[in-house]
C-alpha cells in the first residue's frame, strides 16, 4: 500500500500528523520536530497526541498508540519517538496498515498498533533524502523520524524510504486472561494525570453495576460503577473508562496515589456472588 493509496481511500483533508514522544514540554525538543515537519510538508496538520509517556517506556507509548488509532481519519500518520536505543543498532521504520501510516523507532513501541491495523508494508527508513543532512547521534527524532513522516504527509510513496523488512521487533506482553468464570487477570498500563490507573482488562468482560472484587497490589476494590460521580468524594471505585478499558479511579483524587499503583502492577478481577 502506498501514501497515494491511502489518500484515495480517505475523504479530503490536510495530512494529519500525530506525535506521540516522552519529551515532555518543558524542553524545546516537540518545537524542533514540529518545525522540521512543517518545513517539508506545510500543510499538514501536526497533533499532539501526548509528550507525557514515562521516560524511556515503550511498553506504555504502545499502550497508549494502540487505544487511540479509531480517532483518527484513514490516512493518519502516526509518528512515535520513544527511543531509548537511539545512536544504537535498532533500526527506524515505516509502515502502512489499511487505517495508517506509522513512523516510530523498531524497539516494539508499534506492536499494539500493528495488531489493531496490521502492517501491508514495513520498510526501514533509510533513504539520506528523506532525513535531515545531519544526524544527531542523539536526536533521532528531529533528525530521522519528523523527516520521514513529513515525506510521507508531503506525497514520497512508503517504499522509497528504504528496503522493506519483515521481522519488526514486537513486545513480549502478556495479553489479560480470562477463566470461563469470568476472573481476569492483568495489569496496569497506564496511570493519567487525575491519578486513574487504566488496566488492559477490556471492559466488556465485566458488567457496570455487577460485584466484582478488584485486587491490585493486596487491596481489594470492590463494586464497578457506571460513573466516577457513583460514589461519594474519595471513595475508590473502578470503572469502565473512555477508552474501553477497566480502570481504578478515586472520585476527587489519586488511585495511583492512594494505593501506591504503578505501571506494571499485577491487577485480578473475579466476580462476587450476592
Amino acid at each position: 500500500m502506498t501514501t497515494d493509496d491511502l489518500k484515495n481511500a480517505a475523504p479530503e483533508h490536510p495530512p494529519i500528523i500525530t506525535l506521540t514522544t516522552d519529551f515532555g514540554l518543558s524542553d524545546p525538543y516537540v518545537g524542533m520536530m514540529k518545525g522540521v515537519i512543517l518545513g517539508i510538508a506545510p500543510h499538514a496538520l501536526v497533533i499532539d497526541l501526548t509528550h507525557d509517556v514515562q521516560p524511556q517506556n515503550v511498553e506504555q507509548a504502545a499502550f497508549l498508540l494502540g487505544g487511540c488509532l479509531g480517532c483518527f481519519p484513514p490516512g493518519a500518520i502516526h509518528l512515535v519517538v520513544v527511543d531509548p536505543g537511539v545512536g544504537g543498532e535498532r533500526r527506524a521504520i515505516a509502515a502502512a496498515g489499511d487505517r495508517a501510516m506509522y513512523v516510530a523507532p523498531d524497539n516494539g513501541v508499534l506492536t499494539r498498533a500493528m495488531a489493531v491495523d496490521p502492517p501491508r508494508r514495513i520498510v526501514e527508513v533509510r533513504a539520506a533524502a528523506y532525513r535531515l543532512p545531519r544526524v544527531s547521534r542523539t536526536f533521532h527524532g528531529r533528525d530521522i523520524f519528523a523527516p520521514a513522516a513529513a515525506h510521507l504527509a508531503a506525497g514520497v510513496p512508503l517504499n522509497e524510504l528504504g528496503p522493506s523488512i519483515m521481522d519488526p521487533v514486537k513486545l513480549n506482553v502478556p495479553p489479560p486472561v480470562r477463566q470461563p468464570d469470568g476472573a481476569a487477570a492483568g495489569r496496569v498500563c497506564h496511570v493519567d494525570r487525575f491519578g486513574n490507573c487504566v488496566t488492559d482488562l477490556p471492559g466488556e468482560w465485566a458488567r457496570a453495576g455487577s460485584e466484582w472484587a478488584l485486587e491490585v497490589r493486596g487491596r481489594l476494590l470492590v463494586r464497578l460503577r457506571d460513573t466516577y460521580a457513583s460514589v461519594p468524594a474519595g471513595n475508590v471505585l473502578a470503572v469502565i473508562g473512555g477508552t474501553g478499558y477497566i480502570e481504578i479511579a478515586v472520585r476527587n483524587g489519586s488511585a495511583a496515589a492512594a494505593f501506591g499503583i504503578r505501571v506494571g502492577d499485577e491487577v485480578l478481577l473475579q466476580p462476587r456472588t450476592p
